[in-house]
């Protein structure tokens, strides 16, 4: 398999993201946008399966790793997060022939393609909910607060250290919560242990800033949050790989996304959680090769 390289990116604006990629550059180009807990080391093995068809650039997002990472949680809102991802795609040469996200990623990777959809040709998202069916559920579902309720745990000002505390016993389960995870050995552990050591910060900030948690009072912002749909709108053809196991994100979510992504394939795997990227990165890595131009 391809060696994956890692380097920095500085921004225009003053952001630098730490990558890692693979691939000859030269021909198609994917961009590969992680979640959390995670950081860009998830999209290796899928990198290096897809390397002969397209370069694959991985950033670490703000606030993860060692990309910059603000202090101010404002600085976590979805336009600087999107305005991030628009410089790098610049920097690459855009448009890139798919955008890949994942969870967090796949957040920003929605609001980049409604926003500025002459930077991607494709998008592939990888359960992540669109802004209007999660803004949906969270306001007429039980079931989607009650599983999204550990967003506002996450938004504690002492989350991050009880999260780190005893070998990051409160963040084990959010991989392991869904029915084990075979996947997550002794040396995947090191990963993200590494990657956590760095700081959990930044990464958190991403659910202080927004306004799309479960509500806990009546005067919560997202009873009166409105998504216009002009703004949420995703003209650009769309893949949607969905695993059905995934309990923090139920179903639902998926009903009626047709009204928001007009050109959508909804591609759902049973046999998968919401760690879809670590337990079939051969279906991912299969289904990207699919919609890259070499793959067509």
């Amino acid at each position: 398999m391809s060696d994956v390289e890692t380097f920095d990116i500085a921004l225009p604006h003053g952001i630098t993201l730490s990558c890692r990629a693979a691939g000859e550059r030269g021909g198609p180009t994917a961009l590969l946008l992680h979640g959390f807990p995670e950081g860009a080391f998830i999209w290796d093995e899928v990198m290096q399966r897809v390397a002969p068809h397209a370069r694959c650039v991985a950033p670490n997002l703000r606030g993860f790793e060692r990309s910059s990472a603000p202090a101010a949680v404002e600085a976590y809102r979805a336009r600087h997060l999107v305005a991030d991802v628009a410089a790098l795609i610049e920097q690459l040469g855009a448009p890139i022939d798919l955008l890949v996200a994942h969870d967090w990623g796949g957040a920003v990777a929605w609001n980049l393609a409604a926003q500025r959809p002459g930077l991607l040709k494709r998008l592939l998202i990888i359960n992540s909910p669109h802004p209007a069916t999660f803004l949906r559920e969270l306001r007429d579902s039980a079931a989607q607060r009650e599983a999204s309720a550990y967003m506002n745990f996450l938004c504690r000002p002492d989350a991050a250290p009880l999260l780190a505390e005893n070998d990051y016993a409160r963040l084990w389960p959010f991989l392991t919560g869904m029915g084990g995870a075979a996947w997550l050995d002794e040396a995947v552990r090191e990963r993200y242990r590494a990657l956590w050591r760095q700081g959990l910060e930044g990464a958190l900030n991403y659910y202080r800033a927004s306004p799309l948690r479960p509500p806990l009072a009546a005067d919560d912002p997202i009873h009166t949050l409105v998504l216009p749909c002009e703004a949420v709108t995703v003209r650009v053809p769309t893949t949607v790989l969905w695993g059905e196991g995934d309990t923090a994100l139920p179903l639902a979510l998926l009903d009626g996304l047709q009204a928001w992504v007009p050109e959508l394939d909804v591609q759902r795997v049973p046999d998968a959680t919401h760690w879809l990227i670590h337990e079939r990165p051969a279906r991912v890595a299969e289904t990207m090769a699919r919609l890259l131009p070499a793959g067509r």
